[in-house]
């Protein structure tokens, strides 16, 4: 049986701004390789934790079917999210300890319905720190903003 593997990253230039997402999707058996799918997307005015999330969430949707997967992110911002923080927004009706609401509800919580269909462990890896998928992840997430990116030099003009 095949372990799933997902390594995630966003990135913006500027924040907000055009930016990016990535996310490489690796199954392992044996500790081989056997199947790798990329993907990214991008967004002309986001923010990178927006980029993170939906690089997290993307990564899960993908999957055709209920599994177990380690999801790799280099974004504290999601795995504190998704292992402490999301409880008591849930519990406080999506707001804060000091009842604002959510920041970026909206992916939260697609996040959390992606999620609840799989058996997720999430593990939090430093980024730039020359790990080969989390650069791979880094390099989704330029490509799919750079559209956007360019998109934004030439409306500059």
């Amino acid at each position: 049986m095949p372990e799933f593997f997902a390594y995630t990253d966003g990135a913006c230039s500027g924040n907000p701004g055009p930016g990016g997402w990535g996310a490489l999707l690796i199954a392992r058996e044996g500790g081989q390789v056997v199947k790798e799918r990329e993907l990214q997307g991008g967004e002309a005015a986001t923010t990178n934790n927006r980029m993170e999330l939906l690089a997290a969430i993307s990564a899960l949707e993908a999957l055709g079917r209920a599994a177990a997967i380690t999801v790799v992110t280099d974004s504290a911002y999601v795995k504190n999210g998704v292992g402490q923080w999301i409880h008591g927004w849930k519990r406080n009706g999506w707001r804060t300890a000091d009842g604002k609401p959510v920041k970026n509800v909206d992916l939260w919580q697609r996040l959390d319905q992606a999620q609840a269909r799989h058996k997720v462990i999430w593990k939090w890896i430093k980024g730039h720190a020359g790990h080969e998928e989390n650069e791979r992840a880094d390099a989704l997430a330029r490509a799919g903003m750079a559209p956007f990116k360019a998109g934004r030099a030439a409306g500059a003009r």
